[in-house]
């Protein structure tokens, strides 16, 4: 009887003290400007990007360079007038960059300039802390070296940079904290390129890049087997650091972490922010780096330490990926303008532009995260103050649970939290900041494995 009464009595403290299950809501209250700048985006305005870059005839990265009408050079040279055309409405709000390096290797024989085309619109208040959106220019067809006939690349990945632009035109004309990056990159499909062009530069520059959102193959919604789907988005994220050394890697198998890089919290994020602001979308988070076997530019930033994650479509039909333009069998085979959803498009653009605005108007996400309580049956855990933040939320969940799922407020002089009755054997946990308006950092996990 005095078995049951003390167990009774330590689940009433155990439910006292957690309240109601949630999943982690990136904004901690309503964000009227979340809801405006999903709002604003214009899916015929997309195709009218995609149609352009289509137009080009080929992309690939070996080709034309000094056609105005045809090739790389030309699709890039459109994209950095977009882009100045953009800086010129917002007031120059848009420094343009053109990162680039010159590049032999398995996919390129010969030596090549690959260019990124760029658009940096600083922050305010916390100009070092970048948020990334990216996506690549270049495209291709069933041969990898093939830079003379027609890829017209409209999904793969005239899509994500439609995206892009899109993004740039919308959160251009508001201000935020942090700063945001627009690239446009090339040399995807030669070798992941421009993914290393650009961690190098945001290195070089000193960047602390928080987030990459990079959007590879955005706009079908139609896959293999003819089933349209136009309610989820992937996105893939790393579980454990690129960067993790071999004594971090110890620690982490022993205590945890598989499941908790940066990246990971990352994807977490982007999917409170499609629960919470999108209609009829979700986000199906991926434990993967990205699809099986196969990669994107956001390797390369995870290989520089970078926290960044994959954003693909839900359902991929491989029939117009990567393949020359043909019908065999009744079948059309080829990446062409009418496998592209504008619709669906259209909300993976606002699940970016949403996540980004959310991202750059929070604090930074905490440092220095710490948790302590073994042989005892209180959690203590802690975090460095985080400049602008007005609060913390400390969070825990299952170490089985997918989300964070408990959390409890502290103030914004606090970077000491206990946690009673809350066993540091039997949870995971992390620390969020809030900022005056009630902005909501990442979920960081304590340590090596979570930092940002």
């Amino acid at each position: 009887m005095k078995t049951a009464l003390l167990a009774s009595v330590a689940a009433l403290s155990l439910a006292l003290t957690t309240g109601a299950a949630q999943a982690q809501t990136p904004a901690a209250v309503e964000q009227p400007l979340l809801h405006g700048v999903a709002a604003e985006v214009q899916p015929d305005r997309m195709r009218a990007d995609i149609e352009a870059l289509v137009g080009f005839g080929t992309r690939h990265t070996l080709s034309e360079t000094q056609s105005e009408t045809r090739g790389i050079g030309a699709a890039r040279r459109w994209t950095e007038r977009q882009f100045r055309a953009i800086g010129a409405d917002c007031g120059g709000c848009l420094t343009i960059a053109l990162p680039a390096d010159t590049v032999t290797g398995r996919r390129v024989p010969n030596p090549t300039e690959v260019v990124n085309v760029l658009a940096i619109q600083r922050g305010t208040t916390d100009p070092d802390r970048v948020i990334v959106i990216s996506g690549h220019i270049d495209s291709r067809v069933t041969d990898v070296m093939d830079f003379t006939s027609d890829a017209p690349g409209a999904n793969d990945d005239a899509s994500g940079v439609a995206a892009v632009l899109e993004a740039a035109r919308i959160l251009s004309k508001h201000k935020f904290p942090a700063t945001l990056v627009y690239a446009v990159l090339s040399g995807e499909e030669q070798g992941l390129l421009g993914g290393k062009i650009l961690a190098d530069y945001a290195t070089a520059q000193g960047w602390k890049v928080e987030a990459n959102l990079n959007n590879d193959i955005v706009g079908n919604s139609e896959g293999q087997n003819g089933v349209r789907d136009t309610t989820r988005v992937r996105v893939f994220s790393e579980g454990t650091k690129t960067v993790e050394t071999p004594e971090q890697a110890e620690r982490r198998r022993y205590n945890g972490g598989e499941v908790d890089s940066s990246s990971r919290n990352l994807a977490r994020f982007v999917d409170g922010i499609a629960d919470r602001y999108l209609a009829n979308f979700d986000v199906e988070m991926i434990y993967r780096t990205d699809r099986y076997g196969r990669g994107g530019d956001q390797v390369e930033m995870l290989k520089a330490g970078f926290p960044a994650v994959r954003i693909s479509e839900g359902a991929e039909n491989y029939d117009r990926q990567h393949q020359d333009l043909r019908v065999e069998d009744g079948v059309h085979y080829g990446d062409t303008l009418d496998g592209v959803d504008f619709a669906y498009l259209g909300q993976v653009a606002r699940l970016n532009i949403v996540s980004m605005a959310a991202l750059a108007s929070a604090p930074a996400a905490p440092t220095e995260v710490a948790i302590a309580g073994a042989v005892k049956p209180d959690t203590t855990v802690t975090w460095a103050t985080v400049p602008g933040a007005v609060g913390y939320r400390v969070w825990w969940r299952s170490t089985t649970a997918p989300q964070w799922t408990y959390s409890r407020a502290a103030p914004a002089d606090a970077t000491t939290l206990v946690l009673p009755n809350i066993v540091i054997d039997d949870w995971f946990f992390g620390v969020s900041a809030i900022s005056a308006d009630g902005y909501e950092s990442p979920v960081v996990f304590p340590g090596a494995p979570g930092a940002f």
